[in-house]
């Protein structure tokens, strides 16, 4: 059944003791949220469980929202922090092996693009998609998040401030600085290039990749 209830409202009656309107905001944004996890924590795993962390905090610190941004923003600033918190207590290492769902947020922010008619064009667009999401995993955490925020799912800057609670310039800093990095990675992870640019404190060649069997966002409890 729809809700047509606003963000707020939802949040004002989670607040007031109604029990389902949690889960109706989650769902809501699920996929949104989902995408910004996955891609900030490079797998799976990670990503369900840093969503999850911001989920119950989300539920529990609802009373404290005091509605100066939106509740969307406030939303993501939650499941952000989350994952952030989780990269620098794990000291998750840059090297993780990638998730195999991400195509289905493929469409969304400056890095999207349309799928190419021609298989072989279609390779070639998934393997870039392979390099940039490899590449995004070796940067600091805060410039991840930047760009996974900016440029990936194509929220203003102005508004990634609010959700990383930070000042503009500095978003505008992780990204510039973020990028720059992205770029001699990418540089060094296309092919044939790996092997005479290796990663600092990685062997020559690439290490195997584990294979992953990615899980969904988790169902709100």
């Amino acid at each position: 059944m729809g809700d047509d209830r606003s963000d707020a409202e939802l949040l004002a009656a989670h607040v007031n003791g109604d029990t389902d309107a949690f889960g109706v905001l989650f769902a809501r944004h699920r996929d949104r949220l989902w995408a910004v996890a996955l891609r900030t924590m490079g797998n799976p795993e990670d990503a369900a469980d840093a969503l999850q962390d911001g989920l119950i905090a989300a539920f529990r610190r609802a009373g404290s929202f005091r509605g100066e941004a939106a509740v969307t923003t406030w939303l993501h600033r939650v499941v952000v922090n989350a994952c952030l918190d989780r990269i620098r207590a794990a000291k998750v290492r840059r090297a993780e092996a990638l998730p195999d769902d991400l195509d289905s947020h493929r469409d969304r922010g400056s890095l999207a693009t349309s799928a190419p008619a021609d298989p072989a064009d279609r390779a070639l667009d998934d393997e870039r998609r392979h390099q940039v999401l490899a590449a995004l995993a070796r940067i600091p955490a805060d410039q991840r998040a930047a760009l996974v925020l900016v440029d990936m799912e194509g929220y203003p800057v102005a508004q990634v401030a609010e959700m990383l609670d930070c000042a503009v310039g500095t978003v505008k800093s992780r990204c510039s600085r973020g990028r720059a990095r992205l770029a001699e990675l990418l540089d060094m992870l296309a092919p044939g290039r790996e092997a005479d640019h290796p990663a600092p404190g990685n062997p020559a060649t690439s290490p195997p990749v584990r294979s992953t069997h990615p899980r969904g966002p988790p169902e709100p409890t």
